[in-house]
């Protein structure tokens, strides 16, 4: 039987598959191509995707659909991208049928970016061909328990990855403690770490970047933009 991943639709109830700018993190800019897997293992009370993983507001079976990895397979290569990053949701709980799409796809020269929440270890070939990692760890402005949210054996492994990025998403000046504690227990090297505002609007965005950009310049930490919710809003499939 051919393996499946369960992918999220887009606004048109399309497979949400597209092409477009990568917004956050360290290839912020960089034209790519995007698959987002549904599911999520956290409930973040400030999600912008809840739509991947929220089945009490949102029908599961409007939102999502399982596809064939061959059917993945051409419908990115039909993107013309040379980069691929997949989100989600979780993209790491669908990570044993993930393997193989993404094999072939580095085989076939793409750079792979995951994007995660860093509560589930990589697979030890999803590590062999990953270029980069997006790992967003997250803090109490989520409103989550911290066992639930926080998973030392997880993290401590994307902390020895030298292509992991750590990106906290922050909302007020208190968040900034809770990031020097979780570099110091997790020893990730100050040059990984990224801070980006929280926020769906840029009202909200520019709100906190007025203080938070002198924090970054300070501490040294790297600033992540939402370059998606600054050209397009709060917008699927973009």
């Amino acid at each position: 039987m051919p393996q499946t991943l369960t992918v999220s639709n887009d606004k048109d109830s399309g497979p949400e598959i597209f092409a477009s700018i990568q917004g956050e993190g360290i290839n912020v800019g960089a034209p790519t191509a995007f698959l987002r897997l549904a599911h999520c293992n956290l409930s973040c009370i400030w999600c912008d995707t809840k739509y991947t993983w929220d089945w009490q507001k949102f029908d599961i079976r409007i939102e999502t659909r399982k596809m064939d990895l061959s059917e993945i397979e051409a419908l990115i290569d039909n993107l013309h991208m040379s980069r691929l990053v997949i989100t989600g949701g979780e993209p790491l709980m669908q990570q044993g049928n993930l393997r193989e799409l993404l094999v072939n796809l580095y085989n076939k020269g793409y750079s792979l970016e995951i994007e995660t929440n860093g509560t589930i270890q990589p697979d030890s070939i999803l590590v062999e061909v990953t270029e980069f990692w997006n790992v967003s760890p997250k803090m109490s402005n989520s409103l989550l328990d911290f066992n639930v949210r926080i998973r030392n054996n997880a993290l401590k492994e994307f902390a020895k990855l030298p292509n992991a990025y750590f990106k906290f998403v922050i909302q007020d000046s208190a968040d900034i403690a809770e990031v020097k504690k979780m570099i110091d227990v997790f020893r990730i090297p100050k040059e990984r770490i990224f801070l980006m505002p929280q926020g769906n609007t840029m009202a909200l965005i520019n709100r906190i970047n007025y203080w938070l950009l002198p924090i970054c310049v300070s501490e040294g930490y790297r600033y992540s933009p939402r370059l998606h919710i600054a050209l397009w809003e709060d917008q699927r499939g973009r």
